[in-house]
């Protein structure tokens, strides 16, 4: 990666993990509403799903943001994009649905991308390494076996 692209994949890690923490916090004011919608939706125990919204959506949002863990949690973000797509924007009757299922499905593309590439280089996963010490010598600090 050279110097011009660098930022690119932070970039896309702030807008795409912004949404998801911009979308968990909104959830946290509107307890109510969320639980109607998800109860309209057919789904069981809505308490329960508000929570999990919330901590995916914020939750992962924010590791996203600090490039923590991305792979891991682009994944399970891409899951929870496909199954609220599936559950809450199915009515390709209402143009309106129709477009937040494309987008939702545009959003599980930018994440795959991220499981695939990684956090890029400017991320809490690619902080430089200690200076002076191999990834031997800290593997070995934490107590591994290095003779085999």
């Amino acid at each position: 990666m050279n110097d011009t692209t660098r930022y690119l994949p932070f970039a896309g890690r702030v807008l795409i993990g912004a949404v998801f923490l911009m979308s968990g916090l909104s959830k946290l004011a509107a307890y109510s509403a969320t639980t109607a919608m998800i109860a309209a939706a057919g789904l069981p125990l809505p308490p329960a799903a508000w929570l999990l919204a919330v901590v995916v959506e914020g939750g992962g949002g924010l590791l996203l943001l600090l490039g923590f863990r991305v792979r891991p949690v682009a994944l399970i973000l891409a899951a929870f994009a496909v199954a609220t797509a599936v559950f809450f924007h199915r009515d390709f009757a209402d143009q309106n649905q129709m477009i937040h299922f494309l987008k939702n499905l545009l959003i599980v593309g930018g994440l795959l991308q991220i499981v695939h590439f990684g956090a890029g280089a400017v991320s809490l996963d690619n902080r430089k390494k200690a200076p002076g010490s191999s990834s031997i010598e800290r593997y070995q600090s934490l107590g591994a076996d290095t003779s085999r």
